[in-house]
């Protein structure tokens, strides 16, 4: 079964802020990056569920899963979640941050 990926817009606006960051810093990686990432999510359509739990999958009521993508420094974990017929992604997050709580949670989805 092929599920539809649907991106939020908290983790559309944590990836602009990871390809801003990125612009900045090193503009000949940036959207060789982005296109790897968009790539990444869209493997989610086919078996999402091979992916890891995610980190936080113990403080949200359903299961949270974990796609990593990047490679030493430069890992993301894609945060999403598997509905009956679509995959939600919920987070996009630099390995190098620490664990979502509930307090993040609430002011991310406040401040979209």
């Amino acid at each position: 079964m092929a599920f539809q990926v649907e991106i939020t817009p908290v983790a559309e606006a944590q990836t602009k802020q990871a390809y801003r960051w990125y612009q900045e810093r090193n503009p000949g990686f940036v959207d060789r990056w982005f296109r790897g990432l968009r790539n990444a999510i869209a493997t989610l359509q086919n078996k999402p569920q091979c992916c890891a739990l995610a980190l936080e999958h113990e403080i949200f009521p359903e299961e949270v899963w974990q796609l990593l993508y990047g490679q030493v420094k430069n890992v993301y974990r894609v945060i999403f979640t598997i509905g009956d017929a679509t995959v939600y992604v919920l987070y996009v997050r630099h390995s190098a941050q620490a664990p979502l709580t509930l307090n993040d949670i609430e002011e991310l989805e406040g401040g979209v």
